[in-house]
Parts: C-alpha cells; structure tokens; sequence
C-alpha cells in the first residue's frame, strides 16, 4: 500500500512544503495539492516538483471547468516534466459553490465535461495527429461558425514525458463513480468509511469495472483520514480534530439537496445524523453540528489509536480496495511527523 498525503499550506507553503521533501525520505510515495480558492494547485505543484526527488505529485484536485481541455492537458504535461514523470492527473467538478461563485461559470454537466476532458488530454499526450475532438461540450477545432474561421488543428509543441498520465477522479454520485471506474487510472472519493465502501459504491464500480479497457492497470483508491500512533488518551483524542470537518462537508459543502458528502454520509448508515448536521450546519450552529457527527463515523474514517488498531484500520482500508493511503499525520508529546510516516509506511507493510 502508497502512503500519500495532502499538502498543508495554513502555516504557510514553503514550510509544507520543506516538510513533504523530509517526508520523502521517510517514505511518503505521494503528496496532494489542493487548489480550490486558494492559490491555483500547479504554482505549487512546480515548486513542489523542484523541491523533491522521488515523492509523485498529484492535483486534488484541478476544477474541469476553470481551464480549457488542452490547457488541462498542457498543464499535467509540464508539471510532468518538471517532475521527471512523477505528476499525477487529479480532476474534479467541485461544487456549484466554488464554480459559479468564485470563477462564474455555469455548473453544467459534470459527468459528460469529464469524459471529454480525459479523452482530449489523453490524445493531446500521445501527439500522434493534430488534435481534433467533436464532443458534446467541446469542440476542438472551433467550428468556423463559431469564431473567426480561422481555428486549426494542432499538436502540442513539446513532447510529453509520458503519453499516458495517470488520471485520477474525485467523484461521489453513483454514476460518476461508474464513469470513474471505467476511464480512469485512480479513484479519489471523500467521506470513505472501508466498512461501507461495498454498499456504498460496490455496484457502480462493479458496473464501471465492466466498461473499463483491459489494457489499462486496475483502478487505484486513495482513502484514509487523520494519524495519530500511541497508547495514550491524547493520541486517541486527535480524531477529535476531524469532527469540524466532517461537519463542514456533510453540513455545509453544498445546499439542501444537493451536497454530494451529504448523501455518501446517507448512504454510509448515517442518514438522521446526516441530516442533524446539515440542518444545524446551514442554521450557523457549526459547534453543534460537530457535536453531532457520530463517534462511530469519526473512528472510521480515522487512524488514531496504537499501532496495533491502527494496522487494524490499515487492514481495513486494504480490504475495501484502497491502494493509496492517505494519510495526515498528528505528532503527540515529543514524536515528530516524518517518524509518524516512516511508522505508518512500515505498518502498511
């Protein structure tokens, strides 16, 4: 099992960021980075790429609907060479939060923009013939209608490092899964509880895993949640830390019907709790809606306790198909976060 994490830049990223480069050598496979609002996730990924030697890089995730196709695709092209072939494809829709609120634009068919994007990226890698796509969204050339007439039919200059990047997708709904499981390298889902993976997702990956070309690699699933290791009250209480979370995307990551975190927490066996939280989430009372979130639902989707339940929890992870651990290590009393993931890549066996 990959050991991965998400990039942390609260404290600021240039500190993150010297800190994956130590972790690196303590055997951290992967590191994610955010973009949503903040700072646009290539800057940093570039930086990153610099910085470190062996550690892949991922996006988790480029929005599909702040970049064109081609520039999606010239995107991971450079960030992976820059890397040396170590970039990783995340893409995602967000949410009509962030896409209609902070970039204006509408919030249209996430499945059929997704699809597309990946057929054009993965033509644009492979540099085989002018690139050439008529899409239901996307039409490349321009139709001459459409512009000035002028478009034409071209390849990428450069050559990719790879013509196949991995791409990995950040998808919930029960189709978007199955499309997921059909198309993609990689699988990033949220509010993952292995226990319930099965009931949750088990049909539409069934259903994409039918779909899926044989000549690609099996679908890789990176899921995991907080890290504390010891025997102590206070590495046990560090799960405390993820119940605001929690909170946030099952109560506030989107409207009344229509938060995506919302229904996985419904579909996990968790539908009264779910449907507390949001409606204190979205009433202002995010303390309260904390306080909801099932102790149970906070155990699962952490990794807080001694090695031996940790390794438990790994094991569990493991069963329900995750390849890539994702992990966001808590240092307690004098411990230090690169032993933590050195602790944890050796319990992931």
């Amino acid at each position: 099992m990959q050991i991965t994490t998400m990039l942390s830049y609260s404290g600021g990223f240039r500190q993150s960021a010297a800190q994956v480069a130590e972790w690196e050598q303590a055997g951290l496979d992967m590191v994610w980075v955010a973009e949503a609002y903040g700072f646009d996730g290539p800057s940093l990924m570039g930086y990153l790429a610099a910085l470190t030697e062996r550690v892949r890089i991922g996006s988790a995730i480029l929005p599909i609907y702040t970049r064109t196709p081609t520039l999606i695709a010239m995107t991971a092209a450079g960030l992976d060479a820059l890397s040396e072939g170590r970039f990783e494809l995340g893409l995602g829709a967000s949410g009509p939060q962030v896409i209609e609120g902070f970039h204006g634009v509408p919030y249209t068919a996430p499945l059929g923009r997704t699809r597309e994007i990946v057929e054009v990226c993965r033509a644009v890698w492979r540099r085989e013939a002018p690139l050439v796509h008529e899409g239901r969204h996307y039409t490349i050339p321009l139709p001459a209608d459409e512009g000035t007439g002028l478009g034409k039919a071209l390849k990428i200059i450069g050559h990719p490092v790879r013509s196949d990047i991995p791409v990995w997708i950040a998808s919930l709904g029960e189709k978007n899964v199955a499309m997921t499981a059909e198309i993609a390298d990689g699988w990033l889902p949220m509010v993952f509880v292995p226990e319930k993976a099965k009931d949750v997702w088990g049909s539409s990956l069934d259903a994409g895993a039918a779909r899926r070309d044989p000549s690609r690699a099996p679908l890789q699933i990176a899921a995991g949640g907080l890290l504390a290791i010891g025997d102590g009250a206070d590495v046990t209480a560090v799960r405390e830390l993820a119940r605001g979370m929690l909170a946030l995307y099952i109560g506030g990551m989107g409207a009344k019907g229509r938060n995506f975190y919302n229904d996985v927490a419904r579909r996990s066996g968790y539908e009264a709790a779910a449907e507390t939280i949001q409606d204190l989430y979205l009433a202002g009372k995010k303390d309260e809606a904390a306080a909801a979130v099932p102790d149970e639902l906070l155990a699962r989707t952490t990794l807080c306790g001694p090695a031996g339940y940790v390794a438990e929890r790994i094991a569990a992870y493991a069963e329900a198909g995750v390849t890539h651990l994702q992990v966001a290590p808590v240092p307690v009393g004098d411990q230090r976060s690169v032993d933590l993931i050195a602790r944890v890549k050796e319990l992931a066996g």
